[in-house]
């Protein structure tokens, strides 16, 4: 984990991707910001004798220094202090709003901004992100959490969000790093100077500063994710999420033009002399919805040898060629779709994956993209990072470091992507396994 954490850390690139959501799976949880329970505030937690130790306590199951952890090395701390930066303000005049901190739009996603009535005594939207953004409102579960014989089941009962469930914890991230029915970036907001949004679950989770030790009394409690699980279950859910979204109306309000943001940015965004169109079921010159995500699952699941790999694909052309007539059909056909992805995230976020499974899946990632298979720079950043992931998995990015570096040099950049480089960069990865 310290090598991931190294390689993807030092591409600076990764701590701007900012923010999307998910799609209703079967008894999911309510997310945090939906919640009963009251949220208590940041300094609840902050105390010594709670999670505000100034190191960690070798005599607990927990650390208890995590507060410090968050306050000082979590850019989710600085999250509402963000929007009080010059850029954020520019952003903010951009679109008429008086001020980027003071703007829902802005603080669904850059803070804890839950109704007024769910807000405690020490409550602060000034906190930014803050524990119970992740964990859920602590009012039902504040004070018994912490007493001898207490079992995590008993605050799951009691509201605390079960971010140790990998589908659950892409629900939970995707709900700001992609948006819901409530809360979107649209390309309004990108066009006024927000960072392009992007998201892969395992990278994400990796990069966050570290605040517990899966050890012994870790499992006891709770289940541990894999690697691997947590990369597939963000894959799924990130598609299903993108999917969800495209039946509400985000797509198409009552204008002429749909929202730009569900479509591949670099289908525009690149100089017009780049011709980039290639036959994958639109004809040329129509803008491509982005499909990374689904597109990825679908070889994951070729690879595995899994059938739904097929009835993905046909799914995505489907959804594409739906584009190109009115949202009535795109609505219909993102949720046949949909209804189709949610068994295979449980699947696929579920499965046990043993060394052969990983090789299997890194090498197919490896030859599919050789081929020329992901010449979209959205599905091409998604494979990079899925090959680093299953490499560190199995042990071996040491050996692979140099390979693994000229590699992401091919996509460290999205304004100078080149996808014949990107499949030469893979083939020299493939060549050093």
């Amino acid at each position: 984990m310290r090598e991931l954490f190294n390689h993807r850390q030092q591409r600076g690139w990764l701590a701007l991707l900012a923010g999307l959501c998910m799609p209703a799976l079967v008894a999911a949880a309510p997310l945090p910001e939906t919640g009963a329970n009251p949220h208590e505030g940041v300094a609840s937690c902050a105390t010594s004798v709670c999670h505000g130790k100034v190191s960690e306590d070798e005599n607990s199951t927990v650390w208890l220094n995590e507060y410090r952890i968050w306050l000082r090395n979590d850019y989710h701390s600085r999250a509402y202090r963000t929007l009080q930066t010059e850029q954020s303000q520019a952003i903010a005049r951009k679109m008429g709003l008086p001020s980027a901190a003071g703007a829902k739009i802005c603080l669904d996603c850059h803070a804890d901004n839950v109704a007024t009535e769910a807000r405690g005594r020490r409550f602060q939207i000034s906190d930014g992100v803050g524990c119970e953004a992740c964990h859920g409102g602590s009012g039902q579960w504040l004070e018994s959490h912490a007493e001898a014989g207490t079992s995590h089941a008993d605050n799951l009962a009691k509201g605390m969000y079960p971010t140790e469930q990998p589908l659950e914890r892409a629900r939970l991230c995707l709900s700001c790093h992609l948006g819901t029915k409530d809360k979107f970036a649209t390309h309004e907001i990108m066009g006024a100077g927000h960072p392009r949004l992007a998201f892969e679950l395992e990278t994400f989770t990796v990069n966050q500063p570290k605040h517990y030790d899966v050890d012994a009394d870790y499992r006891d409690r709770k289940p541990a994710i894999s690697s691997v699980n947590m990369w597939l279950a963000g894959l799924a859910v990130s598609g299903q999420a993108t999917l969800e979204l495209l039946q509400e109306d985000w797509f198409t309000k009552q204008s002429l033009m749909p929202e730009l943001s569900f479509y591949q940015c670099h289908a525009c965004h690149h100089p017009m002399s780049d011709l980039r169109w290639s036959p994958e079921g639109t004809p040329p010159g129509t803008v491509r919805l982005n499909d990374a995500s689904l597109l990825v699952l679908a070889e994951v699941l070729d690879i595995l040898g899994e059938g739904d790999g097929a009835t993905l694909r046909s799914g995505l052309k489907q959804l594409h060629q739906a584009s190109l007539q009115n949202r009535g059909a795109v609505v219909a056909q993102a949720k046949s779709l949909a209804g189709k992805v949610d068994p295979i995230a449980r699947q696929v976020s579920s499965a046990s994956y043993g060394t052969d499974s990983m090789r299997s899946l890194r090498q197919g990632l490896l030859q599919r993209a050789v081929s020329g298979r992901f010449r979209h720079f959205t599905a091409a950043e998604q494979v990079f990072l899925a090959v680093e992931t299953l490499s560190i998995s199995l042990g071996d990015s040491d050996r692979l470091e140099s390979l693994l570096d000229a590699w992401f040099k091919s996509v460290e950049d999205e304004n100078t992507f080149v996808p014949q480089q990107f499949a030469v960069r893979a083939n020299q990865v493939l060549g050093g396994l």
